[in-house]
């Protein structure tokens, strides 16, 4: 009679076998139960499983962990080039400043000034601070005689389109409708005329040059049928006069009577003296002053020629006087 109770009997188990792998196989942990109803200790061989390793091994636990975990990608992603993330300091945007208007930078509102804009504001500044005039006198460069010719030709050439179309060009009504312009003119004129004499010029022959022009623009002055309106013109000749003579006695000073007479002074003044009626007689006078000397030695040498007397030695030979070569 078959027990009832046998299946509840205690069984005995034998140990869990440690893992090994024979030629890369590793065998299931099921046990194979032999024919007397005992468990083998040895694993029956399932290749198509394989199990996962024991804690007892060698390897740590961490190891046991990380090797039972399933993979979470394709071993050939440890390969491919990934490209790294962005560090937080480079996902942070700069602050942008809000918009909001501003007045010009001093050189970009400089850039938007004519010639008569700049001039306006260094006078409000020389006016408000006059400490800044010297300053501004010693850093601005010296206007040379072109510059300041070409600008005094510019006064001239707005003088004659201010004069009125039709009627007479000298009378009263011309007059007073191109008398700003001219005062203008002659304003500027003796402004740049100081400024080319000595001692403030050291050329001489700027300032010759420079007086040159500057009287042929008082020629061209109109000539007004009322006398009174001709005074302006009058006091620029006086002006021009006291300008040259101060010019001449310097060069006289400097031994440059040579230089007036060969670069053909005497001729330009005469001329000068011609076109304007006589009133730059002084000037003549003080040319004759520093040409005095060369005037005597020209009058000596001539008379010399003609003696025959070219070394300073008297030849009293009969005829012709011979020809001497001067080395």
């Amino acid at each position: 009679m078959s027990n009832p109770f046998a299946a509840f009997a205690p069984r005995r188990v034998s140990p869990k076998p440690n893992l090994s792998t024979i030629s890369g196989i590793f065998y299931s942990p099921s046990t194979s139960i032999l024919p007397d109803g005992s468990q083998s200790a040895y694993p029956r061989h399932t290749g198509s499983k394989k199990r996962k390793a024991s804690p007892t091994d060698d390897d740590s636990q961490d190891n046991f962990d990380r090797m039972s975990a399933s993979p979470t990608a394709s071993p050939n992603l440890a390969n491919r080039n990934i490209p790294a993330q962005p560090t937080q300091s480079r996902t942070i945007k700069r602050a942008r400043t809000a918009v909001t208007g501003r007045p010009l930078p001093l050189s970009r509102l400089l850039e938007t000034l004519d010639s008569n804009g700049l001039k306006t504001v260094l006078r409000t500044l020389c006016d408000r601070h006059p400490q800044l005039t010297a300053e501004i006198s010693a850093v601005a460069p010296k206007p040379t005689v072109s510059s300041s010719l070409n600008l005094l030709h510019n006064y001239e050439n707005s003088l004659r389109q201010s004069f009125p179309y039709g009627g007479n060009p000298e009378g009263d009504y011309a007059y007073n409708r191109v008398k700003p312009a001219l005062l203008e003119l002659l304003d500027a004129l003796s402004d740049y005329t100081p400024h080319f004499l000595p001692p403030n010029e050291s050329s001489l022959s700027n300032g010759l040059e420079f007086l040159d022009s500057a009287t042929s623009i008082i020629h061209r002055l109109p000539n007004w049928e009322n006398p009174i309106h001709n005074h302006h013109k009058n006091v620029a000749y006086e002006e021009i006069t006291k300008a040259w003579i101060l010019v001449l006695k310097e060069t006289a000073k400097r031994g440059g009577g040579i230089s007036l007479q060969y670069d053909g002074w005497d001729g330009k003044l005469q001329r000068h003296n011609e076109q304007s009626g006589g009133r730059l007689e002084p000037t003549l006078l003080e040319l004759r002053n520093a040409l005095g000397w060369l005037s005597n030695d020209n009058n000596q040498s001539l008379q010399q020629t003609r003696t025959g007397n070219t070394l300073g030695f008297r030849i009293e030979t009969p005829g012709a006087p011979v020809p001497l070569q001067i080395w």
